[in-house]
């Protein structure tokens, strides 16, 4: 179990580091934690922030306001002899100015001396390269689950606000990643609308959040596995992988398959099936046009995804991002990005489950395709006659099709061509088959393309159709087997 604040703070303190800078998205939290730290063990305790200036003691008491530069020299000027908290609010706007670089300097030399030690609250690590060395960061943790819990229960105080067990499960997962003045919002959010906490009310505010990231969506899809045609394999790995297992955690799965073939939708509908979020990753948006700014980017995603835990973490077309590596073309921008997101598939402890789809393996780094990285790697090919059947039978249900009507030929045809067909068809005021030619495939289209993908794929990955290792004849064979006949080719 993660430590609070206070107790982190209070070991490092105690060790005799001068300089600590929290990372923290609820500095008013921290302020309070530290605060009652000084107090219970009897330290000398300053705060200061750019309106109310310094302020000396646990009360709130005068301050002086706006210099920034006497707020770190007071550190060495305390009327106290006792050791001292001097804590710093938002003291990143500040922190790059030579004077203050020098201030903070002499002051945790002094601090040393004295047991003296300089707090800095910030949402975000920013140090000078000459302090780099002077500090140590922490990260001040979100609310765990109990005290969501706890903010639930102080929010809900009516009879009938409050879910049963079961729901207020549901309303937790929907609250993890939140700061606590998030939840508390949500949770008042949900009962001025529906007077009790429900878990949709949660996902809004949650969404909102996410989009201010730049690179993660949050998506949530009504639609389970029963609206995905085929894919019997990949979705009975996914839901044993997903159930609850002691001992192991799953890491997730690397889709690679023609393009259309319902990775995207896979994903989105594991999330339905499972009841977990679906976080996209924009890899896209990262890119910065500082140095390390991409990357730093990335981290700061992923801290985030781990924050909204149990989700499912979906990131589409890597071949994208990663296709840079080992060119100069991009000053090694794609290689540090690999080498981040490595770093975390194999390193994050939090109850993620990632999905990775790429259209083009041969333009992946082979780091992503080595086994313990992700648990499986499948190949999504072209649907067979029975995966088209039940594919021609959801979409026709969708847009209102008699299922006696006609059907055109699907030959090489993938999921997205078939509900193409169907949503020109109703747009358009056309039959199915007047509509199927409007529809050119991609296995038509791009034929070298497609059968250099499903050649490559052949022993070197699952299939997600039947069980086992993709091999090009019992794929080819299941496509052409015949099935009952179909009163609507006739």
């Amino acid at each position: 179990m993660t430590p609070d604040l206070s107790s982190t703070v209070r070991e490092h303190v105690r060790a005799g580091f001068p300089a600590i800078w929290i990372k923290t998205d609820e500095p008013d939290e921290a302020i309070r934690e530290l605060r009652d730290l000084a107090r219970a063990d009897e330290y000398a305790f300053g705060l200061w922030d750019l309106e109310d200036g310094l302020r000396i003691g646990i009360g709130e008491g005068e301050g002086q306001p706006l210099d920034p530069l006497a707020a770190v020299r007071a550190l060495s000027g305390l009327p106290d002899d006792r050791p001292a908290l001097m804590v710093l609010h938002h003291f990143h706007r500040f922190i790059d100015s030579p004077e203050i670089v020098q201030a903070v300097c002499k002051a945790t030399a002094v601090g040393k001396r004295l047991g003296r030690h300089l707090i800095v609250l910030a949402p975000l690590e920013r140090l000078p390269a000459e302090l780099l060395r002077l500090f140590v960061v922490i990260e001040h943790a979100l609310p765990t689950r109990e005290q969501l819990a706890s903010i639930a229960r102080e929010t809900a105080t009516e009879p009938g606000e409050l879910p049963a067990d079961e729901q207020l499960e549901k309303v937790l997962d929907s609250a993890a990643g939140l700061t606590r003045a998030e939840a508390e919002n949500s949770f008042a959010l949900s009962l001025i609308r529906h007077r009790q906490l429900i878990p949709q009310v949660i996902w809004e505010l949650k969404s909102a959040v996410l989009r201010k990231s730049g690179s993660l969506r949050l998506s949530r899809s009504e639609a389970d596995f029963s609206m995905l045609g085929g894919l019997d394999s990949l979705k009975s790995f996914c839901r044993r992988a997903l159930a609850p297992s002691p001992g192991a955690r799953p890491r997730g799965v690397l889709l690679l398959g023609v393009p259309g073939t319902g990775k995207t939708a896979f994903a989105r509908a594991l999330g339905a099936e499972c009841g977990r979020p679906v976080l996209e990753l924009d890899i896209g948006a990262l890119m910065g046009s500082l140095v390390g700014q991409t990357e730093q980017r990335l981290r700061e995603a992923l801290a985030i995804v781990d924050r909204m835990a149990p989700a499912i973490l979906f990131v589409d077309e890597l071949e994208k991002g990663m296709s840079g590596v080992g060119s100069s073309s991009d000053g090694g921008v794609s290689g540090r990005l690999l080498g981040t997101l490595l770093t975390w598939l194999n390193d994050h402890e939090s109850d993620i489950f990632t999905i990775g789809t790429c259209n083009d393996i041969r333009r992946l780094p082979p780091e992503f395709v080595r086994a313990e990285r992700f648990d499986g790697v499948f190949f999504i090919d072209l649907p067979s006659r029975a995966e088209k059947d039940s594919i021609w039978a959801i979409y026709r249900d969708r847009f209102g099709f008699d299922n006696g009507e006609s059907l055109p030929n699907d030959e090489s045809w993938t999921g997205a061509e078939i509900r193409s067909c169907c949503r020109l068809a109703r747009l358009l005021q056309l039959s199915l088959r007047e509509a199927s030619g409007l529809v050119i495939p991609l296995a038509t289209s791009a034929a070298a393309s497609v059968a250099q993908l499903r050649q490559w794929a052949e022993g070197r990955c699952l299939d997600a159709t039947r069980e086992g290792v993709f091999h090009l004849a019992s794929s080819d064979s299941a496509r052409r087997r015949k099935v009952a006949p179909d009163p609507s080719r006739n």
